[in-house]
């Protein structure tokens, strides 16, 4: 390990606060050193927290925290932040079992006063936080740093929209890292950053303001825009000013000669929104990170000599690796296909289709409500859009997903990746809610696969489906080791899959929580219980066939899903009370979903086991409906 004299000395941003200025490069080099080697060991998002190291400081340094306060957005940016908070001896649980959160969260620390893991959400917290202030008559500064990407999602407009509405003094720091908003950043940018932030320029554009009242209206308006658009046009920034924001930059994000000044004058002299341009390079400091930007966002664990990542081995692909290929397969056969990601064409392995078939392919960038929208249009055109995103981020679109798809009945195909638990990045990432808030919507048809051959069949199922919205989920990781034929058929719709016909008890399995019911059947036929198995497939509409055909000869039924209860359980449930044969057999009835609470941060089998969804726990769940010991 490199030695860190200075960093060894801060344990509270206090300490920081009593460097010189000088000694800031020599921390900066000490704690990107420090976050390199930290995120070799545990994994994590590593690209940000580098490209933020000189602005983490910067921040601590000249502002008082936590009296003022800081909102990261998102999150994945925060590892530097944590570690300057007293945070750094916990650094080594991070986003494990009981440890420190991948993401800011405010149970952890009063240095984290927002939590966050979704993006876009910092301006629209911080105003409200500089609401609160100003009622309660203080007088400390809010500022919420914000990334370029982040700034697509339209909830960040909004918010600056409604601040530029409202004059509170908020400071927004966009993070401009990916997108090149700015011109490029030099000397003269960073001389004018700093006269138009500092204490003279700021009293003599109010003097000025004084002045103007008294004159005509038209010169006062032709003045007044000459104003702001002589500083947009050296500095670019004409939007935020539209929004009603005073915008400082571009300004280089990784120099301290260029930051310290401007935050200095920024705290002191200004009122009312201001927006801070600063430019910075994700992976700053770590040329694999530099290089290589989608690998180096979220990472295992590697080599930090080589920047080779060190993961578990495995020949069986990953979920969203069978998705991708078997999307490929469609679209070689139908040009009608296409497909949409929300920024993520890594994460739903859609840069696979994007390699193939780059005209058919669309990035909208941090806009799931834009995404789904934008599917529904092409759908109605006779398109066949593919909407893959995660679960936990398809929330966002909810409205979109009833109004624009739902209740127009538009053919839009939901590929949900991420769906149940995710393991270390949390409750925030989870997936645990699509099965229910999709199931309550008419017109849709929901889906899960048992394993990845079943995925597969449910792509080729989705694209051959015109009647309505369609929807199929999956999980994060690797699947089980089938393999899928080229010959591949659909599945029709509404039609479950008889695993086992037993006599004791039917087990109706949704999604691949049906590894962990396998586990369970097992067990029980050790036992000479006898379980009627069956692989459910559809949470909507329901095989009610199959169902009707068990309750004539089954006194137990047990729905297991890994999802929160209003899902498939309540689907079975539904049409179990509306079923004669339910009363007349007088038939005891047991769902086993996620419990009702948010599932923290551990591995993903511990996460199984903690919410009762294990092989174990539905193996005891059986006994206990049967009542047999």
């Amino acid at each position: 390990m490199t030695a860190t004299p200075l960093l060894d000395k801060i344990s509270d941003p206090k300490n920081l606060r009593q460097f010189s200025e000088s000694e800031l490069q020599p921390l900066a080099k000490e704690l990107r050193d420090e976050l390199i080697q930290l995120v070799s060991k545990t994994g994590g998002h590593l690209g940000a927290g580098l490209g933020v190291i000189e602005l983490t400081i910067a921040l601590h340094y000249i502002f008082e925290t936590p009296k003022d306060r800081i909102i990261w957005d998102v999150g994945h940016q925060a590892y530097p932040h944590k570690i300057l908070t007293g945070r750094r001896k916990e650094m080594s649980s991070l986003r494990q079992g009981g440890g420190l959160s991948g993401f800011t969260k405010r149970s952890e620390s009063i240095y984290d006063p927002f939590g966050a893991a979704h993006s876009s959400t910092s301006i629209s917290s911080s105003l409200g936080m500089s609401v609160a202030r100003d009622i309660q008559g203080q007088n400390h500064n809010i500022i919420a740093v914000i990334g370029d990407g982040a700034m697509s999602a339209g909830m960040a407009y909004e918010a600056m929209n409604n601040a530029g509405v409202m004059k509170n003094k908020l400071i927004v720091i966009l993070n401009d890292n990916d997108m090149s908003i700015a011109r490029p950043v030099g000397a003269m940018s960073a001389y004018l950053a700093k006269l138009i932030s500092s204490g003279t320029y700021s009293g003599f554009r109010n003097y000025a303001k004084k002045i103007i009242k008294y004159l005509p209206s038209r010169i006062k308006r032709i003045l007044v825009k000459m104003e702001g658009h002589g500083r947009s046009f050296f500095t670019g920034g004409t939007l935020f000013e539209e929004l009603g924001f005073y915008y400082v930059g571009p300004i280089d994000g990784h120099n301290f000669n260029h930051l310290i000044p401007i935050l200095r004058n920024v705290k002191s002299n200004h009122d009312g929104p201001i927006l801070i341009h600063i430019v910075t390079k994700k992976g700053k400091g770590y040329s694999p990170a530099e290089n290589s930007k989608d690998k180096y966002h979220g990472v295992s664990k590697f080599d930090v000599t080589t920047g080779e990542q060190i993961s578990k081995k495995s020949n069986i692909p990953p979920y969203t690796k069978v998705f991708a290929n078997q999307l490929v397969k469609e679209a070689e056969n139908d040009k009608k296909i296409i497909s949409i990601t929300a920024a993520m064409p890594t994460g739903t392995g859609l840069d696979i289709f994007q390699q193939k078939f780059p005209d058919r392919y669309f990035d909208v960038g941090i806009a799931e409500q834009h995404a789904v929208t934008f599917a529904a249009g092409l759908a109605s055109d006779g398109f066949k859009p593919f909407c893959a995103i995660y679960s936990t981020f398809l929330q966002r679109a909810y409205d979109q997903v009833i109004h624009d798809v739902g209740i127009q009945n538009l053919p839009v195909r939901f590929a949900i990746d991420r769906a149940g638990l995710v393991g270390e990045d949390g409750a925030t990432h989870a997936g645990s809610f699509d099965i229910m808030y999709l199931s309550a919507i008419p017109n849709f048809t929901v889906m899960a696969p048992s394993n990845e051959l079943e995925l597969a069949r449910m792509v080729k199922t989705a694209a051959n489906f015109n009647e309505g919205p369609i929807a199929f989920r999956y999980p994060r990781g690797n699947g089980i080791g089938i393999d899928i034929p080229e010959d591949l058929k659909p599945i029709e719709i509404g039609k479950a899959r008889l695993i086992e016909e037993g006599s004791d008890l039917v087990i109706l399995s949704y999604g691949t929580i049906f590894k962990e019911c396998e586990g369970a059947v097992e067990a029980l036929n050790k036992d000479k219980i006898f379980p009627t198995f069956i692989d459910a497939r559809f949470a909507k509409p329901l095989d009610t066939q199959i169902i009707s055909k068990y309750i004539k000869s089954h006194k137990f039924i047990l729905t297991v899903e890994e999802g929160v209860i209003g899902g498939f359980s309540a689907q079975v449930s539904a049409y179990l009370q509306s079923n004669k044969d339910y009363y007349i057999n007088n038939i005891k009835y047991k769902n086993i979903t996620l419990p009702d609470r948010f599932i923290d941060q551990d591995t993903q089998a511990n996460q199984i086991g903690l919410s009762g969804l294990d092989s174990e726990m539905i193996y005891r769940a059986a006994k206990d409906l049967m009542n047999v010991g």
